[in-house]
């Protein structure tokens, strides 16, 4: 009864949008622009740039659309917001905060510079005071402005200037954020300098750690702004795909188990689901030899790419959990097709196994049940044998997901000062082994 139940929840679901093309969904007009140039220009180039009101004392900002790439060296063009203390910049320039957002959505109007009035503190959906239909805001961007930083915050790319978001590919994300930065140095009305902090929560705190292992592209030349030194990353609950698929690019039956696992782990819920569900269609998106078929049933595959493009996370969640209820792990095939080429791609798209060349701290909660602990445990495990200075705090308190950002800002904001002052960092690599997951 409840397979037919499904079923014709499908079909009318299906059935009721079969004769209706849906295009992107709309955006203004400084983003509508974007939607079919070409990328053209060096990483980090401002192709475009309007100023934005903010209430934040003493900054001026800008929404901005510049110049990036993909992890498979696609230029790309990407959206975000720069906001910068009014006066005169010091001559060495001003510190660079660039800071990776969570999960919003992949489609083109998810990015948070298209909310109404972005430059404001951190404004989360789920908490009491969230006030839109998504997560906005940059943290402590009015305490690094009284500091004189530059704060910079990307879109990432597909959500707003065109293409496929490659939600949940770290190295694509960290790649949009660092060519961020370069963007703030590149514009002269920053004061900007080459000292750059990466921060980032969920999504973004997978970005924080992932560009840290990528000093080949902190060293490419002929960008916008060459010679960024990366002098720290802060990671706010991250995420960390690859250090969850070990052996998993090994053969297609290593591949099916892992991935198979994976998927398994992110359908405990419809909002679980629906974060996986887009995880995969990111990844679709990096690959043109993967299909959602692959994954999902023909109608499931139809349905998921339908509302991706079209809708952000909390929309997209209450979607699926309006049309199929329970029912929605009935979008999955009961076997995977071609999983060693979707393993390969996760993994080539995640965290680099590189020594990190700053100090990277992550923050967690213990009550956090959206990126599982273990992932950023498992991550300072495999840096920390390879030399690299990582430190691990628990947050004091029961901290979930969505609390990890404002309990955590006291704790990095002297973490990032210290880190800008020349000050060594201190890490708990040594205790790694034995420090809670």
């Amino acid at each position: 009864m409840k397979k037919l139940i499904s079923i014709l929840i499908l079909g009318i679901f299906v059935g009721a949008n079969s004769s209706t093309v849906f295009a992107n969904p709309p955006v203004a007009p400084f983003y509508a622009s974007l939607q079919n140039m070409t990328p053209s220009g060096q990483l980090g180039q401002v192709i475009k740039k309007e100023s934005v009101q903010t209430s934040v004392k003493g900054a001026q900002a800008w929404r901005i659309a510049y110049i990036s790439s993909d992890f498979g060296g696609k230029k790309t063009i990407v959206t975000g917001l720069v906001v910068a203390p009014k006066g005169v910049a010091p001559k060495e320039g001003r510190p660079i905060m660039t800071w990776a957002h969570g999960t919003t959505g992949a489609a083109q109007n998810c990015g948070p510079s298209q909310v109404l009035d972005p430059v404001v503190p951190l404004n989360e959906y789920f908490l009491i005071g969230g006030n839109s239909w998504t997560d906005y805001g940059i943290p402590a961007v009015e305490e690094f402005i009284q500091e004189g930083y530059v704060v910079v915050a990307t879109d990432y790319q597909g959500q707003g200037g065109g293409g496929r978001h490659q939600y949940a590919l770290a190295s694509t994300n960290s790649m949009d954020t660092i060519d961020a930065a370069r963007a703030a140095s590149f514009m002269k009305e920053t004061g900007a300098g080459k000292k750059t902090i990466v921060y980032g929560w969920s999504q973004g705190g997978g970005v924080a750690v992932a560009a840290a292992s990528m000093p080949e592209y902190f060293s490419k030349k002929g960008t916008a702004a060459d010679n960024l030194e990366l002098v720290g990353s802060v990671a706010l609950a991250p995420d960390d795909i690859a250090i969850m698929l070990p052996g998993a690019t090994v053969d297609q039956a290593s591949a099916q188990k892992s991935l198979s696992g994976l998927i398994q782990m992110f359908t405990g819920n419809v909002f679980d689901f629906s974060h996986m569900a887009m995880s995969m269609w990111g990844v679709q998106a990096a690959n043109s030899k993967l299909k959602l078929t692959d994954i999902f049933t023909d109608d499931g595959a139809k349905v998921l790419d339908e509302v991706i493009s079209n809708k952000c996370m909390h929309a997209f969640a209450d979607t699926l959990n309006f049309n199929f209820g329970t029912q929605y792990k009935t979008l999955l095939k009961p076997q995977i097709n071609n999983p060693l080429e979707w393993t390969k791609t996760m993994v080539n798209g995640s965290v680099n196994p590189i020594k990190p060349i700053a100090p990277v701290v992550i923050y967690w909660g213990n009550k956090d049940t959206t990126n599982p602990p273990i992932m950023g445990k498992l991550y300072q495990e495999q840096m920390c044998k390879m030399g690299g200075n990582v430190n691990r705090v628990e947050l004091p308190g029961n901290q979930s997901h969505f609390t990890t950002p404002g309990a955590s800002k006291p704790f990095y904001l002297p973490w990032i000062k210290d880190r800008l002052a020349g000050k060594p960092a201190t890490n708990n690599c040594d205790l790694a082994a034995q420090l809670p997951s």
